[in-house]
């Protein structure tokens, strides 16, 4: 039976370093589920290889690397394993060049190597990276946002925490970038959480597109949930929204896997070879070598098996992704609107696995989207930015002009119509160019012609 602990890293790399070795120290704990933070488990994730104790941890960010941990097991999909379906909704609409706003953290930075090299190979580019802190003030936001609106792209991916992305979305509204012409995708793990999201969050965020875990439903899921609800709501009866988010059942299942391997390992009781002795809390020297850990680590770190989560297949200490969920913000809430699958792509449907030969092109589609402004229709990716007053061009309504643009009443309807003629060359006079219409081209001489083409 595992008798959990509990410490609250509150957000902190010191603090959760300092929780860490407390219960190591202190407690003797076989392994640490947790922390979530890329950041924060940077710090763990050394101490573990230290004391030789496993950390099992969601942190999703691939810098966060397993290469040079032994007793680090990552027990949630990497978020490099997202820019692949993100890349084909980029090539599916057509777009040629995005926008990557990300937080400035280890979890934001992650994803921009992965996100380059996958766009490229959907013939699309990162046109502007726009890095925001994650405690920045609404002016530097707005700031960042007024150079977005001046570029010609309009296609945004974004990759920050909610905390964040709500007020980032929300200024994006009173700028008016929420609206016609604008199109927005979110990475994982903010559309994991959009359930954590407050309404007024959710309205402004209409039209955004999303990627995330999917999560097969099963009798065994649903048990789970139904029960979790009810413990949530007797410990928490103020809080109306209790959706339990797929981190939650990762950390479950983790749990579940760890249990089996302290069972499997026949381990009966935490112990360390402690070399030195101390009473200094942070000395590392003091906790010594765990004797269970060895053997914990090498059942956790290759095992397959299937969870509340679905297939939770650890492969090197890492957990393996399969399918994502594509979903459609529209009326405050999210709608799921179609799957992406290594095998299959964009589809409207998810296949079941063992049965992805039936392929093919017809099949990558998604539900009708909602897009920024109520639209149904998915914007073209890009704007021509104007910045103060509108150009305005008057055209003289007498004879002379008609070379260039011919303009006039419609008597039925009493409607001005215009004609416009296709320019062909400006010819320069110093300063100054003249329009030369098609019309016009043809009656100028062959020697003229050689100075014409000498155009800025």
């Amino acid at each position: 039976m595992i008798e959990p602990h509990f410490r609250d890293s509150r957000s902190d790399v010191v603090t959760a370093a300092s929780a860490a070795i407390d219960l190591l120290k202190n407690t003797q704990v076989m392994a640490i589920i947790g922390p979530q933070r890329s950041i924060q488990a940077d710090f763990v994730i050394d101490i573990g290889d230290k004391v030789e104790v496993p950390i099992i941890s969601t942190a999703t960010s691939p810098s966060v690397s397993l290469k040079n941990s032994s007793y680090f097991i990552r027990s949630a999909w990497s978020s490099s394993s997202q820019v692949k379906p993100i890349a084909a909704i980029v090539k599916k609409f057509g777009w040629r060049e995005v926008i990557f706003a990300y937080e400035d953290s280890t979890y934001g930075s992650g994803l921009v190597p992965y996100l380059t090299v996958d766009l490229l190979k959907s013939n699309a580019v990162i046109s502007q990276q726009s890095v925001i802190s994650s405690d920045a003030k609404e002016d530097q936001i707005r700031q960042e946002l007024g150079k977005l609106m001046k570029m010609r792209t309009r296609v945004s991916v974004v990759h920050m925490l909610p905390g964040l992305a709500s007020r980032f979305f929300k200024m994006a509204k009173e700028a008016g970038m929420m609206g016609k012409g604008y199109a927005w995708l979110i990475a994982d793990v903010l559309t994991s959480l959009l359930d954590s999201m407050d309404p007024q969050t959710m309205e402004t965020m209409q039209g955004v597109i999303g990627v995330k875990a999917y999560v097969p439903k099963s009798g065994q899921l649903n048990n789970f949930e139904k029960r979790w609800r009810k413990r949530f709501h007797m410990a928490n009866p103020e809080m109306d929204r209790t959706e339990l988010n797929i981190f939650g059942l990762w950390s479950y299942d983790s749990i579940t896997v760890l249990a089996e391997a302290i069972e499997r390992a026949g381990v009966t009781s935490p112990q360390f070879n402690r070399s030195v002795d101390g009473a200094n809390l942070t000395d590392l020297g003091a906790i010594g070598t765990s004797l269970a850990g060895p053997s914990l680590v090498g059942w956790i770190r290759n095992h397959t098996s299937r969870g509340l989560s679905g297939a939770f297949n650890i492969n090197n200490g890492q957990l393996q992704p399969s399918a994502f969920r594509i979903v459609n913000v529209n009326g405050g809430k999210e709608t799921s609107v179609g799957f992406w699958s290594e095998q299959c792509g964009i589809s409207r449907e998810l296949k079941p696995a063992g049965h992805q030969d039936n392929c093919s092109s017809k099949t990558e589609n998604l539900d009708p989207i909602v897009c920024p402004g109520k639209e149904s229709k998915v914007p073209k990716g890009w704007e021509i930015p104007v910045s103060g007053e509108k150009f305005r061009v008057g055209v003289p309504a007498k004879a002379g002009s008609n070379e260039l643009i011919e303009v006039k009443n419609n008597e039925e309807t009493g409607a001005v119509e215009q004609k416009v003629f296709p320019l062909m060359f400006l010819r320069r006079f110093g300063k100054k160019f003249h329009i030369m219409s098609q019309s016009n081209m043809f009656h100028l001489k062959q020697k003229k012609m050689k100075v014409m083409m000498n155009l800025f």
